[in-house]
């Protein structure tokens, strides 16, 4: 048990070579090979959706535990069939972007195929268990939603990223479906105001996708790889990642001004210096080298980083914004 590997894999995607990785328990392996630091993303869109449901005192532990422990070990099954896909259509190899920023299993020989279809399985099964355990106690709604939710996890990788699709499918599977979708799972009602309400996260979300393709952009046009970056060309995908990060402050101060929010969820407003960070690089070409004062063991993530940082500090403001808007609710 290396529980300050956790914690590590949990805040950053570790570097590692073969002789540590031998070294690692299997938790820690999970947590470097599922890329454990970005399934932040998918807790926070579970926990708005727990919080939206508070709102309407509909709250239930137990179900909102399941969908989100669901939820987390299917974006960990995507990220495993990601590489495992990539890998076997020669995609990953001759030192393409993921396998510069952090350990993959395969194309560093951490793991076989056999190994890694193994963790895939064991995660996506444990995943698929929770989702039918929810459908049993929901119905044909959630069905569909997890049938969904299995198109996104088995798909994302090809064809939907390969036709400039995957930064659509971030959106709705961030927004709509898991918060709209985990909404319903946890009170039983569909609302469509819960699932419009996930927009400002969900465009954060989206944000990251956008990073991380537009940083890799010169070798996916090689490979053939046509996300929305490639088809429309970095300069429109940066501004329309700015307009996203922009975007999410809009669309939720919107939500105050109609009444949907109380004023307190505007503490998203303490993350305004992380997404100044991030338009400052936004509004420019990717540097060819790695600039000089940025860290050696973050390169060659650029845009995406900062969008990461960004989402990850809007995200957790909006949920302490929400907790303290069911709190006043409660008292009010």
């Amino acid at each position: 048990m290396n529980v300050a590997m956790w914690v590590r894999a949990l805040r950053v995607i570790p570097r590692i070579d073969k002789p540590q990785w031998d070294a690692l328990d299997i938790v820690s392996k999970w947590l470097i090979a599922v890329r454990g630091a970005v399934l932040v993303i998918t807790f926070i869109s579970a926990g708005i959706a727990g919080l939206l449901a508070a709102r309407v005192g509909s709250f239930d532990l137990l179900l909102w535990s399941l969908l989100t422990a669901g939820l987390i070990l299917a974006h960990a099954t995507n990220n495993l069939v990601n590489d495992l896909t990539d890998h076997r259509k020669g995609v990953d190899r001759d030192n393409y972007f993921r396998a510069q920023y952090g350990p993959h299993p395969l194309e560093h020989g951490l793991m076989t195929e056999r190994q890694l279809i193994a963790y895939a399985a064991a995660t996506g099964g444990a995943a698929l268990a929770m989702g039918i355990a929810l459908v049993g106690v929901r119905g044909p709604l959630a069905l569909a939603l997890l049938a969904a939710g299995a198109f996104f996890v088995l798909l994302y990788t090809y064809p939907l990223k390969y036709i400039g699709l995957g930064e659509l499918a971030v959106l709705i599977v961030w927004g709509p479906l898991m918060i709209g979708g985990g909404y319903f799972v946890i009170t039983g009602t569909w609302d469509w105001n819960a699932a419009a309400v996930g927009l400002p996260y969900a465009l954060g979300a989206t944000t990251v996708i956008f990073g991380k393709h537009i940083d890799k952009i010169d070798d996916d046009r090689a490979r053939g790889i046509r996300t929305f970056p490639v088809v429309v060309g970095e300069a429109a995908a940066r501004w329309i990642a700015i307009a996203m990060l922009v975007g999410q402050y809009v669309s939720l101060a919107a939500l105050v001004l109609v009444g949907y929010f109380s004023p307190v969820v505007l503490v998203v407003l303490l993350a305004l210096p992380k997404l100044r960070d991030a338009v400052s690089v936004y509004v420019a070409a990717r540097p060819r080298e790695r600039p000089e004062r940025y860290p050696a063991d973050a390169w060659p993530l650029w845009f995406v980083a900062y969008a990461f940082a960004h989402n990850r500090r809007f995200g957790m403001l909006f949920l302490l914004g929400l907790i303290a808007d069911v709190g006043l609710r409660l008292v009010g």
